[in-house]
């Protein structure tokens, strides 16, 4: 909103022409969203601590966790998805059709973890919402953005599969990209939501994949760097540069209140948002394998999920002591804040590695 208002400003102030370069209003998206959370973060806190808005702890997780969590408030996504979306509001351009699909799945992905969260909070218990029902929930609304996504967009290769390292190496995909696409938004606000199991584990996580991916999409959509790097240029996407900031922002402001020990957690409100907004930049920017990569802990700990119920329900044994891994670690006699730490590290490298791939061809 005041993006527009401003550069209708210019013929009159020519100084406000700097609102049209994207490198500034990603710094200012990440400012006002950081600055939003800062804002409303103690006062939200406050509300929900009085309100009792606290979400059940996982009885069979570590004994400390139901010793020093249980009464920590949940749903601190909120704070994340209000800096997210006052900031994007504020600083895209709203004539782009890519930043409307991904506040779409960032907010419709948000009210389905808020109900998920709702319940919990009601019946005091972790099941939430109908495990078929949640998917049911999030496999429309991906195949809603999906769908706008193929229908809107002028990028003759959008049904394409881009794979990093190599530099013509390309999968026609058809219309399998529907389901493919589907399947990596789901995949990825799952996973987001399975690490989400420590104070601070996800937050930071999510800011560095959300730091590549504002790189990413701006040069992307930046025909010099485009065509330097020989990756697939593609018009209009930098403009999603400005929501990743967002997201940079408000993780950034939210990690002050959640860092351990976490005086509010994110909760399904927030890591399903994350983590499948993440997922529809990638989808947008052709970078999807790359999203693997950067966001990798993610993998790693959906993999550990998947590879212990497939081995008790086969063998009725377990690999890991407790599954998501960052709890296997804990069992194994990790403090919190070593595990968050190393996983951080883990990340880092992880990002680097994604980002190498921009050159690397």
């Amino acid at each position: 909103m005041l993006y527009s208002f401003l550069t209708s400003l210019v013929d009159t102030f020519s100084f406000l022409n700097v609102f049209k370069y994207i490198t500034f209003r990603i710094g200012l998206s990440v400012v006002t969203s950081l600055t939003i959370v800062f804002l409303i973060g103690n006062p939200l806190i406050k509300y929900f601590s009085k309100k009792q808005i606290t979400g059940p702890i996982r009885q069979d997780g570590p004994i400390d966790h139901i010793i020093k969590k249980t009464g920590t408030p949940t749903m601190g996504g909120l704070m994340i998805l209000i800096g997210i979306i006052v900031s994007t509001l504020m600083w895209a351009d709203l004539k782009n059709i890519y930043i409307w699909i991904v506040l779409f799945v960032c907010t419709s992905l948000g009210l389905l973890g808020f109900a998920d969260d709702y319940l919990k909070i009601k019946f005091k218990n972790s099941s939430g919402i109908n495990a078929k029902l949640k998917l049911f929930g999030q496999l429309l609304i991906a195949l809603v953005a999906i769908l706008i996504l193929i229908y809107f967009s002028d990028h003759e290769n959008i049904l394409n599969l881009y794979f990093p390292f190599f530099k013509n190496l390309v999968l026609q995909m058809g219309l399998f990209f529907i389901p493919f696409g589907i399947f990596i938004i789901i995949g990825s606000s799952n996973a987001v939501n399975l690490t989400d199991g420590l104070d601070g584990l996800a937050t930071v996580p999510v800011m560095l994949v959300a730091l590549s991916f504002s790189l990413i999409c701006y040069v992307v959509g930046n025909t010099i760097f485009s065509d330097y790097l020989q990756i697939q240029y593609i018009s209009n996407v930098g403009e999603l540069s400005i929501f990743c900031g967002s997201i940079v922002g408000s993780c950034l402001g939210f990690l002050w209140y959640n860092a351990p020990p976490a005086k509010i957690f994110m909760g399904d409100t927030g890591s399903l948002s994350l983590g499948g907004s993440l997922a529809s930049v990638a989808i947008i920017a052709k970078h999807e394998i790359v999203l693997a990569i950067v966001g990798g802990l993610f993998v790693l700990e959906t993999a550990s999920v998947i590879i212990q119920v497939i081995s008790f329900k086969l063998t009725g044994k377990r690999v890991f002591k407790m599954a998501p891994i960052h709890h296997h670690f804990e069992k194994k006699g990790w403090s919190e804040s070593t595990v968050v730490i190393r996983f951080w590290i883990i990340s880092i490298i992880l990002a680097l590695i994604g980002l190498a791939t921009l050159k690397l061809r």
